[in-house]
């Protein structure tokens, strides 16, 4: 009687178990799924004067930063690094370098995970967790989040407007992670971009992505002399963005 008695109880108690655990999993799903509006990413910022944003996500590559840093510093140039947490955590003197070098730091999340394949609490897990590590070092708060791969699920983008961030994708891609760009073909992407969706895309007001490879180190100063020469300046995104009203030109 006894041992049947507690056979009993442990059976309640993992029914219990499995229920709350399934209501979690439906409400997750439920909140997904909800006709909540979330907010778009920004792909552009629509102005008519000659800037642009140049952003450069970090989870690998600390050994070309200092060259970005230079050449970067030579056009007088302002970017965004969008870094991981790990990344962070692992080159804290570098993070500070970028800072106080007049860069915007943000958050790239922690592991550089798919964001679509996770829950909205994960995915906010994975930008609370880079938020403190980067506050931790440079005393800074993160406010914009560009999500891994340019992911634009719901659970991301929910996962961020939860805490307050927007997020932030792009007008113009280097593509410059892959083996084949050239730092002539990653300078063509940006200088003469390809039509996409039957628009030429607009370089005023753009976003440029790029990451710490060799091949950017060389195709960097190309692109920025001759983007000076045409009369454009570079900006961190919280400059851009103040410019003129959010646009979205790409998608």
């Amino acid at each position: 009687m006894f041992i049947n008695l507690k056979i009993s109880r442990r059976i309640h108690s993992f029914v219990g178990v499995f229920f709350l655990l399934l209501i979690g999993i439906v409400t997750e799903h439920w909140i997904i799924a909800a006709d909540v509006p979330v907010s778009r990413p920004i792909e552009q910022i629509k102005t008519d004067q000659l800037v642009m944003a140049l952003t450069i996500n970090v989870d690998w590559g600390e050994e070309y930063i200092p060259a970005i840093l230079d050449v970067l510093d030579q056009s007088q140039a302002r970017a965004t690094f969008f870094v991981t947490g790990r990344w962070a955590k692992k080159n804290p003197e570098l993070l500070k370098i970028i800072s106080i070098r007049g860069h915007q730091i943000e958050n790239h999340g922690y592991s550089h995970p798919h964001p679509d394949q996770l829950s909205v609490g994960a995915n906010q897990e994975e930008i609370k967790k880079t938020e403190s590590i980067i506050e931790g070092i440079i005393g800074k708060k993160t406010h914009l989040y560009a999500p891994p791969y340019g992911e634009k699920g719901a659970s991301g983008l929910r996962a961020a407007d939860a805490l307050g961030y927007q997020t932030i994708l792009w007008t113009l891609d280097t593509v410059d992670w892959r083996s084949d760009s050239s730092p002539e073909i990653i300078a063509k992407r940006i200088l003469k971009p390809e039509i996409k969706f039957g628009i030429k895309p607009d370089k005023s007001g753009a976003i440029v992505l790029m990451h710490p490879k060799a091949n950017t180190v060389r195709a960097l100063p190309v692109i920025l002399k001759q983007l000076v020469q045409a009369g454009f300046s570079f900006q961190t995104l919280d400059g851009l963005i103040t410019l003129e009203r959010i646009g979205d030109t790409t998608s």
